[in-house]
């Protein structure tokens, strides 16, 4: 009898224990659930507005013509001339930048992660650009260095050349490479930081050893620093790219999107501020979200698999 009612009392014991491990769990993450709330409400809800009236004829200009209009603003955005040249714009203006700060950056932080006196202030001081507001660094760029009447860059001219010197205007004649320069200057100290953790992270007794075995430093750098920093590379550059699909200031206070200068958020800004066209400035604005989640899951695989190799 004892052994036919044992297995009738096992389930209510199980499911008793599985209770109480789930009222643990809920017990663990109540306290997160206000921060989460209040997350949701910041961010989705807007959102969830923004893709609600990225399908609606919604212009100030015309309150009463306002109503659903289906995917005629996403038509627009892809078929119009000025979101087919902000398209270009950004994606000139992110590869460029992208490029020019991974290159710079690898350069500085390889100088950095040599031992010599004084490295830590000097790492500290090239971290200085990445901690300037956008705005105050983007004015900084226009009109101390750019400016051809009292900028820098046309004083040294002037103090090489003498008082003939030529005194060009750098925003007028190149001004997306005006734009790219700024924002490489600024941006440079966040790639150099991610791929400084990445030298400090190599075995350097695999380094030493190929020393050891005649390797010279440019075998060394391309057998092996490269191959470990390149994952890093990736998440660096995804994670740049991230930020400067988004960038607003330097254009708003260089050019104000003149020029030809005017990417994908100025133009939504054109639209929804000057045109007063929400419907249409929603449906950029979701396209750019969409591209940016896009960037944000290689970055994110790209952590997970650095995690991965970092336990091992």
């Amino acid at each position: 009898m004892a052994t036919a009612t044992a297995p009738a009392s096992a389930p209510p014991a199980r499911s008793k224990e599985t209770a109480l491990n789930k009222a643990g769990d809920w017990a663990r993450r109540a306290p997160l659930l206000p921060a989460l709330i209040f997350v949701i409400a910041m961010t989705q809800l807007p959102f969830l507005a923004t893709i609600v009236i990225s399908f609606m004829n919604w212009n100030a200009y015309y309150p009463k013509e306002r109503g659903f209009t289906g995917f005629d603003n996403y038509v627009a955005v892809f078929t119009d001339t000025n979101a087919r040249s902000a398209v270009i714009v950004t994606i000139v203006l992110t590869v460029s930048v992208v490029l020019i700060c991974l290159v710079l950056g690898l350069a500085i932080a390889l100088l950095l992660d040599r031992k010599f006196r004084g490295r830590g202030v000097v790492r500290t001081l090239m971290i200085t650009p990445f901690l300037i507001v956008p705005v105050a660094a983007a004015l900084l760029w226009k009109h101390a260095l750019y400016n051809p009447e009292y900028g820098l860059f046309n004083g040294v001219l002037k103090w090489l050349f003498g008082e003939n010197a030529p005194q060009p205007d750098w925003i007028s004649n190149n001004p997306l490479l005006a734009i790219i320069v700024a924002i490489s200057w600024q941006w440079t100290p966040f790639m150099m930081l991610i791929l400084l953790a990445g030298l400090q992270s190599r075995p350097l007794d695999v380094v030493e050893a190929a020393r050891i075995d005649g390797a010279s430093t440019w075998q060394i750098f391309t057998h092996m620093t490269l191959p470990h920093l390149r994952q890093y590379i990736e998440l660096a550059g995804l994670l740049g790219a991230i930020y400067v699909v988004q960038n607003f200031d330097h254009v708003f206070t260089i050019t104000s999107g003149g020029l030809g200068t005017a990417n994908l958020p100025y133009f939504i800004y054109q639209t929804f501020y000057t045109a007063q066209d929400y419907g249409r400035a929603s449906a950029a604005g979701v396209v750019v979200v969409i591209g940016t989640i896009i960037i944000a899951t290689a970055a994110l695989r790209t952590v997970f698999s650095l995690f991965r190799e970092e336990s091992r």
